[in-house]
């Protein structure tokens, strides 16, 4: 046979490709599979995180925002470790972004508490010198759509096998406002704007609490 091909050039060629396709394919498809799972540790989103989730993209926060480290020195010294894909398992869509004009906030979690969040929502300039984000003060004011944070949870559940426990996503809709509001008032006990613990209070969940719940979350 490999006389046969060395007197045949054109189908020496699509032999040569066709074998090193393969084994491309063989080398590179494990890998990729193994690297999307879920990094250890990872947890899918709550209702709450959900609901954050999906205000910071209706503010088209990632607009301004990556949430991905790339693999290079100038990145890794400031921001950590270069992302994985197993870091967005659970992501659907995901988030990171097309342009960085603000930092990235892939692991904003890990160095930037809820009152700081707070402050940086309410007054950017005062916060951070010479930033031109504007102000986001109808966060302060607005109710988080929990339901249709739910009927996500629901979806992904359901359709990828998303592993949440009955704790994490209630069958009832009203237990499943429950646990977000307990979560919620957990987060509000570093948030002193009056507003937001009115609402609280009265057992109702700003859209803030859930963006800062969503962030807090990227760790």
């Amino acid at each position: 046979m490999f006389h046969w091909l060395e007197k045949h050039p054109f189908f020496f060629a699509v032999f040569l490709f066709v074998t090193i396709a393969f084994a491309g394919l063989v080398e590179i498809i494990p890998g990729f599979a193994q690297a999307s799972r879920p990094v250890v540790g990872l947890q899918p989103y709550t209702i709450l995180q959900l609901a954050g989730k999906n205000i910071y993209l209706k503010e088209n926060c990632n607009a301004c925002h990556s949430q991905l480290i790339r693999p290079f020195k100038s990145e890794t010294d400031r921001y950590g470790h270069f992302s994985i894909s197993g870091e967005f398992a659970y992501d659907r869509p995901f988030t990171w972004g097309s342009k960085r004009t603000g930092p990235d906030l892939a692991r904003v979690g890990n160095f930037r508490t809820t009152d700081w969040h707070e402050a940086h929502m309410k007054d950017p300039q005062g916060v951070v010198g010479g930033s031109i984000m504007p102000p986001y003060p109808w966060l302060f004011k607005k109710k988080a759509d929990i339901e249709t944070a739910y009927a996500e949870a629901l979806t992904v559940k359901l359709a990828f096998k998303t592993p949440y426990t009955d704790a994490q996503l209630p069958a009832d809709l009203e237990a499943a406002k429950a646990v977000a509001l307990n979560e919620a008032k957990a987060i509000a006990k570093d948030i002193k704007d009056p507003d937001v613990t009115k609402a609280i209070d009265g057992n109702e969940i700003p859209e803030i609490v859930a963006l800062i719940a969503y962030l807090n979350s990227r760790k």
